[in-house]
């Protein structure tokens, strides 16, 4: 495991931190949201779930789905999904032990009550510990920055993705691959220069799926729905001109930006 990956997911706990409320850990989807008037938590627990539902609908999955989260944290959008969807079946799969312990102290009741619709596990994104052809679904909410290998990671997704299933993944990538970009994010976002986010094209995330044999590959910018509210949210704790407050300067330079990216397993 990624030394940054370990400690930030780890002793650090970065649920803990109060730019991220309800337990979710993602910058979240701000479209509905009013950024002209003070934000309050409720605010910033709607754009984290609002983000997961929007993969979500991506992923359409059908109406009794088996879906895979990867990357779950925790587990805060794997119940939001069981609630999307009342007769689904969830696993929400993390590299990081203590992530897993938290998900499942979190989620005690829920596991408790529908012992056969949740389950936790521990896994890789790219190796996954499932079942080939397991999931209508297969969905990833801001890990994907983290993966060190996209191409494990299309690859498993189609090995455990059934016929006709779709994967959907939401992550913040480079917006192309000219040289330097690892260094420019490396001078703007502490996340970059310490290897917590790894810096790559969107492309090459596309690409991967492609290549392991998946179809109607798209990717959307949504940066326009993730940036200005994660800023504005940021203003609560950070000045202007402090590292957390560059990724919105990332995006307006044109070097950064957010996007959904799905694909479909041929039938």
């Amino acid at each position: 495991m990624n030394p940054a990956v370990r400690e930030t997911y780890g002793p650090a706990d970065l649920s803990r931190n109060p730019v991220f409320g309800g337990g979710f850990i993602n910058f979240g989807d701000w479209q509905a949201i009013d950024l002209t008037r003070p934000l309050d938590e409720t605010d910033r627990i709607r754009s984290q779930q609002d983000l997961y539902r929007r993969v979500l609908a991506a992923a359409a999955p059908p109406a009794e789905p088996a879906i895979l989260e990867v990357g779950c944290g925790l587990g805060m959008g794997c119940a939001l999904a069981l609630d999307a969807y009342g007769r689904a079946t969830v696993t929400g799969m993390d590299i990081h032990p203590e992530q897993l312990q938290r998900a499942r102290d979190t989620h005690a009741d829920l596991l408790r009550r529908e012992p056969e619709r949740l389950r936790f596990v521990q896994g890789a994104a790219e190796h996954v510990p499932l079942e080939k052809d397991a999931f209508d679904a297969v969905i990833s909410v801001e890990a994907a920055q983290h993966f060190p290998d996209l191409g494990a990671f299309a690859e498993e997704t189609s090995r455990v993705l059934r016929p006709g299933g779709r994967a959907a993944v939401v992550s913040f990538f480079t917006v192309d691959d000219a040289p330097g970009r690892s260094a420019e994010l490396a001078g703007l976002l502490d996340t970059f220069a310490n290897g917590l986010d790894i810096a790559r094209p969107v492309r090459h995330l596309a690409d991967a799926l492609t290549g392991a044999g998946l179809t109607d590959v798209a990717v959307e910018s949504i940066g326009r729905h993730v940036w200005p509210g994660w800023d504005t949210w940021l203003s609560r704790w950070w000045a202007p001109e402090t590292w957390p407050r560059n990724f919105l300067r990332a995006y307006e330079c044109g070097i950064l930006d957010y996007y959904l990216v799905t694909a479909q397993q041929p039938r």
